[in-house]
């Protein structure tokens, strides 16, 4: 590259970390190179400095200084082939589709974008999920990777646009259901606590930090219980900040399931034979659609999520079937 240039983030590049942006379009330039240009001040977003890990918004513009001929055609290398197994699972869990939209039921344990240590992530597979577009499907927001349920796609660039706004503004809808262990007090509220990314022994994580956290609201209800042992809750974010529910659940003192990095081994019920797979699931999703009028996608309950409650004797969760509908 012979001069400096800009580059606008796109719409399914929003939450991207700077330096995976950077992997991304120059794959040629080495991470300390990067370093250095972002030391000298040489990358700047929006005209400011930035730091690697900063994460980016859709329509922020990237400072690109001249770069070395290595990485002069800022070209991807071609994608490697989708694995035919895992495009197999994704267009079996396809839970609506249309001309704008795909919504998928994620697996719980399969991650949205890779990172370190993924090898497999729906981002990689997405072109198993063209069907009948020329464009690949877009991501416009994320799971953790041992969250399941409805994922939503775009499959246009303006869609991308109309969705990521949705989100970024509150617009959507969300529901989550989680099994916790114990049984909230009260039974139903609103839960505010800020959230924060920490440093500890085991690595990063969030934690309910009232200087240093972003806002972060939950409400939440309780749906069944199963004496003081267990219960299944309604959980609806009205922010989304990383692991902010099960923050906000092991804050209660009602950790989610199996979640042991917030819920310790009090996230696990003993003397009994349950999974101990996370169980939280993203149950419902509510959305302007980019045509027009309101989409909405239910996900069906994982199997290890089944098991649970049938064990637990919740049986509303059972007996609360998926339903599938587009108005207007």
């Amino acid at each position: 590259m012979s001069g400096v240039t800009t580059i606008v983030v796109a719409p399914d590049e929003g939450d991207l970390r700077l330096d995976r942006w950077f992997a991304r379009h120059f794959p040629g330039l080495g991470h300390g190179h990067l370093q250095k240009l972002l030391r000298t001040g040489q990358v700047r977003v929006d005209g400011s400095r930035a730091k690697a890990n900063e994460r980016l918004s859709p329509g922020q513009a990237i400072r690109i200084p001249p770069l070395p001929t290595e990485s002069e055609k800022g070209s991807k290398p071609p994608r490697p082939a989708v694995d035919p197994k895992q495009a197999a699972l994704l267009k079996a869990r396809v839970l609506h589709r249309d001309g704008q939209v795909i919504a998928i039921d994620k697996p719980a344990g399969l991650a949205v974008q890779g990172g370190t240590g993924q090898a497999s992530h729906v981002d990689a597979a997405l072109d198993a999920l063209r069907f009948d577009s020329s464009e690949r499907p877009r991501l416009v927001h994320r799971l953790d990777k041992d969250t399941s349920g409805v994922l939503l796609l775009a499959r246009s660039a303006s869609a991308a646009a109309k969705l990521t706004a949705a989100f970024k503004k509150g617009e959507v809808e969300k529901i989550y259901w989680a099994v916790v262990v114990g049984v909230p007090t009260p039974r139903e509220g609103r839960l505010s606590a800020p959230v924060a990314k920490v440093a500890g022994p085991g690595g990063e994580r969030m934690m309910a930090e009232v200087d240093d956290g972003k806002p972060a609201v939950t409400d939440y209800r309780v749906l069944d219980s199963a004496g003081r042992h267990a219960a299944l809750v309604e959980l609806r974010p009205r922010t989304g900040r990383t692991h902010q529910l099960r923050v906000h659940c092991a804050l209660l003192g009602t950790p989610i399931l199996g979640d042991g990095k917030y819920g310790g081994a009090g996230a696990f019920i003993e003397g009994m034979d349950l999974p101990r797979q996370l169980h939280l699931h993203a149950r419902e999703l509510t959305y302007p659609h980019p045509d027009k009028g309101t989409g909405h996608v239910t996900a069906p309950l994982p199997e290890h999520f089944r098991r649970t409650v049938k064990e637990l004797g919740l049986e509303v969760a059972l007996e609360s079937g998926p339903s599938r509908r587009r108005e207007g």
